[in-house]
């Protein structure tokens, strides 16, 4: 296949996933939620909106445009080690192997095995000559190159096995909330989607807060007020309850609002029902604190994307295509491969 018949393939699943049926998303959500629990209809609903979004036409082919049609030489074997905290995470990496016209051999999460399958049957249907260059596999032995996402500790495993092969590994990365203290209590509330999408599963969960010195907290907790059916979902309500527990324990001083909990901690992944947050002084302090840890962010939230460089507040889980995570390019590194 030329790469102008895999954009066209991948164009038509975007258009099938953005009409799915109500009775046929039912069904995939049933199949996935009785493997995952986490995994319920919002969760499965927004993750097929998402992919659908990264698959939108123009985008898809200015994104394509960017890097070579076709390998440097022969295509090669890719081995992803796909992650599994959120619904079709390791989509895009599907994509970006297939797209470079490489062969993709996934080994998929055990959390999330059965939507990417579906998804991939959903393709091979479309564009049946996919089935040379996709295959779901348990061992990776017959890979010439490998991308893998993980936490810190597996990525030190996959360093060491895969050393011996070009590699791209990903760590544990969380994402920042960033509040200037003045926006009123109804632009708070576009951070609602960005901590209980996902039950703050994903790396571009906010899970951490940086707030103004003396800042009031109660308009903000406020504003969250539409995500309490967060607590719904027995295993949120476990670990809210389970977190609640710890902090009074151990008298640790925070806030609660009934379904989230709010506590100063320079930590940047929370527990799941918790956010964490620091103070800074003036906008020199936000800069450093923001530098500092750079490497561990996944993105910067704020209402509007007023402070540069970071997402708008509610799209923090709409990536674009070449939203790569862990910001490195994963299309240069699969154009390199020769």
């Amino acid at each position: 296949m030329t790469q102008a018949e895999r954009l066209a393939a991948f164009i038509r699943l975007g258009q099938r996933l953005r009409t799915l049926p109500a009775d046929e998303l039912a069904v995939l959500v049933r199949r996935a939620r009785s493997h995952n629990p986490w995994f319920d209809e919002a969760s499965v609903r927004a993750a097929v909106q998402g992919v659908a979004y990264l698959l939108e036409e123009n985008a898809l082919r200015e994104w394509a445009a960017r890097y070579p049609a076709e390998p440097l030489g022969e295509p090669r074997r890719v081995g992803v080690v796909m992650a599994g905290n959120i619904p079709m995470v390791g989509f895009h990496d599907l994509l970006c192997v297939l797209v470079s016209g490489h062969i993709l051999l996934a080994k998929l999460s055990a959390d999330d095995n059965i939507l990417l399958r579906w998804v991939a049957d959903e393709l091979l249907q479309i564009e049946p000559r996919f089935k040379e260059s996709l295959r779901f596999v348990e061992m990776l032995r017959e890979a010439d190159a490998f991308v893998a996402t993980g936490s810190d500790n597996s990525a030190r495993y996959f360093e060491f096995y895969f050393s011996k092969k070009p590699n791209l590994i990903r760590r544990n990365r969380s994402s920042i909330g960033v509040i200037a203290g003045f926006e009123p209590e109804e632009e708070l509330a576009q951070f609602g989607p960005d901590i209980f999408q996902y039950y703050g599963l994903g790396c571009r969960n906010v899970s951490k807060l940086l707030v103004p010195s003396g800042y009031d907290f109660v308009p903000f907790l406020n504003a969250m007020h539409p995500w309490a059916n967060a607590l719904e979902h027995n295993r949120y309500h476990n670990n809210y309850d389970y977190q609640k527990s710890l902090l009074l324990v151990n008298r640790v001083p925070h806030l609660d609002s009934g379904f989230l909990m709010l506590t100063e901690s320079m930590q940047l992944v929370s527990p799941i029902s918790v956010v964490h947050y620091s103070y800074y002084q003036h906008e020199e302090d936000l800069r450093q604190q923001l530098a500092e840890v750079a490497a561990k962010t996944q993105i910067v939230v704020s209402v509007n994307g007023w402070y540069p460089g970071s997402v708008p507040a509610g799209q923090a889980q709409q990536p674009r295509v070449d939203d790569y995570a862990d910001g490195i390019d994963t299309m240069a590194f699969l154009a390199a491969l020769s």
